[in-house]
């Protein structure tokens, strides 16, 4: 079937969670023979991945994006004007309106795919009354000229990569105290607009039985009064175990290894808390101990804790080749104190055989059991005692490097966990 997929990056190369997430489905979705046209944002630095995706996708399109300080200052009052969340006008184009309207209008597409919420605004009004006005907030979008009819044929796909509005209330308390109402607000309006959009949408596809439930209540808080039930599907974030294989690891080490794209304020935040709470206690029981944090865009505060320390901590900054750092440690560990959906880092770590430690966050959507795959705990003195105890004990991360392969392989290899994705697109042929 023809499918029309919008993405808000390009997912190529597969470097960071969201782009693992997508790629792997625009994989399978190719596999199994589908013709899928891909619509997608696209910076600058991204522009020589395309070529990539024309491997996998039978079209891509691109509309350039780009972000500044300023312009977010401008969304942000345009948000409070609109009354729309501030992500959802930041990324709002009237570009890729017009593309997205052409492709519908000149090819009639089976499904319209909308990856992640920000995407969903350019699927929501594509069938609406011809040439309308709708109203969204103070905001008037005008829509081309569209066949009313299509929506009947036309399946329409949320994937939610998670709850967006869980981790940005999250976001509360560690921010600014001046700035805490307005992300507070921000949290309310992106779940009240997250539930409609849900309820609009044919499906919703949530990675985890927690964000599914997560998602149900944003439908509930933005329900004024229906009592109507959306679809929403749990299909978890799959990883390529025949890329990620495990690798010969050096004798000996005593190397801590964690990682993350550092701009994504939850990652940043879990690995600052490990730097700063856990890892002196690691120190000061094994004293050989070393750190090396590897992820793009490392806040400030990271790069001074590699001046202060530049014998124990390392700051790499993004690296296009991860084996030389799973090679060099003993053990990863994977800090989590807020968030939604799952974490590709885990998947990852799990695929390559490595032992890790997380949190009872970090965790979340993923069938991996203390002790068994994998070691959790959430305190400072608990989570520096499982690091110690895994760098300690060789047996312990033979069995954990064992059993978190042979689950990774059995239920979160893209070709395995993605089969549930048949039944969402057998659909839109009934």
């Amino acid at each position: 079937m023809r499918i029309l997929f919008l993405t808000q990056i390009v997912p190529y190369p597969p470097d960071a969670g969201p782009k693992v997430k997508t790629y792997h489905v625009l994989r399978y979705l190719a596999k199994k023979g589908h013709n899928v046209t891909l619509a997608t944002f696209v910076r600058p630095e991204e522009q020589e991945h395309i070529t990539a995706l024309k491997k996998v996708c039978s079209e891509v399109y691109t509309i350039p994006i780009h972000r500044s300080r300023i312009k977010d200052i401008y969304y942000l009052i345009r948000s409070q004007l609109s009354g729309r969340p501030f992500l959802i006008e930041r990324d709002d184009s009237r570009e890729m309106r017009s593309l997205i309207g052409k492709l519908v209008e000149e090819n009639g597409y089976d499904v319209i795919h909308a990856d992640q919420l920000t995407m969903t605004q350019f699927a929501l009004n594509l069938f609406e009354q011809d040439k309308s006005t709708t109203k969204q907030g103070n905001k008037s979008i005008i829509n081309n000229t569209y066949s009313t009819q299509r929506k009947a044929d036309m399946l329409q796909v949320f994937d939610a990569h998670n709850a967006v509005w869980r981790i940005v209330k999250e976001m509360i308390t560690s921010s600014p105290l001046p700035l805490q109402p307005f992300v507070s607000l921000e949290a309310k309006r992106i779940k009240r607009y997250e539930g409609q959009v849900i309820r609009r949408f044919d499906r919703t596809l949530a990675v985890s039985e927690i964000d599914r439930i997560d998602l149900l209540e944003a439908v509930k808080f933005s329900s004024d009064g229906k009592t109507d039930q959306p679809i929403i599907e749990v299909i978890p974030i799959a990883v390529d175990t025949q890329v990620l294989y495990p690798l010969d690891t050096q004798s000996g080490s005593q190397n801590i290894l964690t990682l993350g794209t550092l701009h994504y304020q939850p990652n940043a935040d879990g690995i600052r808390w490990f730097l700063q709470d856990v890892y002196p206690l690691v120190r000061a029981e094994i004293g050989e101990a070393t750190l090396t944090i590897v992820g793009k865009n490392p806040p400030t505060d990271f790069i001074e804790s590699e001046k202060q320390s530049p014998n124990n901590v390392q700051v790499t900054g993004y690296v296009p080749d991860l084996d030389p750092y799973f090679q060099q440690a003993a053990i990863v560990v994977i800090p989590v104190r807020a968030g939604s959906g799952m974490r590709v880092r885990i998947l990852e770590a799990l695929a390559r055989g490595m032992p890790l430690v997380t949190t009872s966050i970090g965790i979340e959507g993923i069938d991996a059991y203390h002790e068994q795959e994998i070691l959790i705990a959430d305190t400072p003195h608990d989570y520096a005692e499982a690091v110690i105890r895994l760098l300690k004990d060789e047996t312990l991360r033979a069995r954990l490097s064992a059993n978190g392969r042979k689950l990774a392989c059995e239920q979160y290899d893209w070709q395995v966990a993605l089969r549930k994705m048949d039944r969402i697109y057998k659909n839109a042929t009934e």
